[in-house]
């Protein structure tokens, strides 16, 4: 601690060049006599108690002029320990550093050279002290709570990547395991950021964990993608050689499709070989077919245009077969029909295959038509048929002629429940022989 002597000497006021202006000095603080004093050699003194202790020297100025310097020094301090009560007042500080502060001001304060009532600032410190120490150990606790909490958040973020790292690389989606990976590492960062300072020892450690699961994965995307791009250019091989097989095949026009359709199911069975590659790939070899099938359709515009004649020849014997309908002789009808399909089928193929379809449809239903007829005339007029028809006539008229001599007794007794009986069966017989054809 420097003599008060040097004090004096540091602090003492420059002396005018030329002493044609008395400054002007302050008056001394009130009361600043009941704690301090300056003898005849401008030595000043601090009460302390019933003793007196030395704090500097003033030689060049008056009594007052050495008080108030020393008291100055004093209300600086004064002014530092209100300040620290006022924070500790309104509160939102932290305890611990108002506490450190305060004790550190307590230091400046014991044996300070500055005149005033030391020992009250003393005792204002050493009951802020008090105070403040109960509040840090609260705010201590409650810091090494959030820095669990941030330790316990910090470790989840590390088990995440962990975990990312310990996927089978073959079954990862790699595009969005980089987009987590990247997450994941953007909360890393925004945590160190705004989350309480780990201590150093369990940050390295937890950095260690996610930067070493961070690199097993990078490695293991690299090792994927690089596999991956030798099985792209094996892939790509294959395809080539088929696109030129298909290709070779332009020359045979339609007669190359079947050829075609076998490079197809190769195709098929064939890995992949990148999106990009397997689009310009696939446009290679789908254009290599549509030459072929460009050739087939071609040949069936030309058909097509050759069978129009055909379509009007078939469309006009249709109209002729649909007149077999009129003609009463079914023998007659049968022959007539026979001659119309035997030229329908002298008219030779109709494309496209559809148009064939819908003419061959309407024809068959004519050709049904008549089968029906003939079916119907053949049960009337089968030998067989016809006896169990004379029979069941037979059985029906002498069944008829015993209810009619029933209905005439009926009329004759006047019993009339008895005649409408017999009348009734006698309508049911003579419907039944008008249904057999009698």
């Amino acid at each position: 601690m420097p003599s008060p002597a040097a004090v004096a000497r540091v602090a003492k006021p420059a002396s005018p060049a030329a002493p044609a202006v008395v400054p002007v000095v302050p008056p001394a603080t009130p009361g600043a006599s009941d704690w301090g004093r300056v003898d005849e050699n401008g030595v000043v003194s601090v009460k302390e108690g019933d003793d007196w202790r030395i704090v500097g020297e003033y030689p060049d100025g008056t009594h007052d002029e050495a008080l108030q310097y020393y008291v100055q020094k004093f209300d600086d301090l004064a002014f530092k320990v209100h300040t620290i009560e006022q924070r500790h007042q309104a509160g939102g500080a932290s305890a611990s550093e108002l506490r450190k502060q305060a004790v550190q001001l307590k230091n400046d304060v014991v044996g300070a050279a500055a005149v005033g009532d030391l020992a009250e600032l003393d005792r204002r410190l050493t009951v802020m002290i008090d105070e403040l120490a109960e509040a840090s150990a609260q705010e201590a606790a409650a810091q090494r709570a959030a820095v669990d909490q941030a330790i316990a958040d910090r470790t989840v973020i590390v088990e995440k990547v962990e975990a990312l790292a310990a996927r089978d690389p073959q079954q990862v989606q790699w595009k969005q395991a980089t987009a987590e990976l990247n997450d994941l590492f953007a909360a890393w960062q925004n945590h160190q950021k705004t989350a309480p300072r780990l201590p150093k020892s369990t940050a390295q450690a937890l950095w260690k964990r996610f930067r070493d699961s961070r690199s097993k994965i990078e490695r293991a995307r690299r090792a994927f993608f690089s596999e991956l791009d030798e099985v792209h250019k094996a892939a790509k091989a294959d395809k080539t050689r088929i696109i030129e097989r298909a290709e070779a095949l332009a020359s045979r026009g339609e007669d190359g499709i079947p050829a075609y359709r076998d490079l197809l199911d190769e195709w098929k069975r064939l890995g992949r070989a990148g999106r990009k590659a397997d689009d310009a790939l696939w446009a290679r070899f789908k254009a290599a077919g549509d030459v072929l099938y460009g050739a087939r359709a071609e040949r069936s515009l030309e058909e097509q245009e050759e069978s129009k004649p055909r379509i009007e020849a078939r469309e006009a014997l249709l109209v002729e077969a649909r007149g077999v309908a009129d003609i009463a002789d079914l023998k007659k009808a049968r022959q007539v029909l026979t001659d119309i399909q035997r030229r329908w089928d002298e008219i030779g193929r109709i494309f496209p295959r559809e148009a064939e379809r819908d003419l061959d449809t309407k024809m068959r239903k004519i050709e049904v038509a008549l089968k029906d007829r003939e079916d119907v005339d053949w049960k009337r007029n089968n030998p067989e048929t016809k006896a169990r028809a004379n029979d069941m006539e037979a059985q029906l008229r002498e069944s008829l002629e015993g209810f009619q001599k029933d209905l005439e007794k009926a009329r004759e007794a006047g019993d009339d429940k008895a005649a409408r009986a017999a009348q009734e069966a006698i309508d049911a017989r003579t419907a039944w022989l008008r249904a057999i054809g009698s």
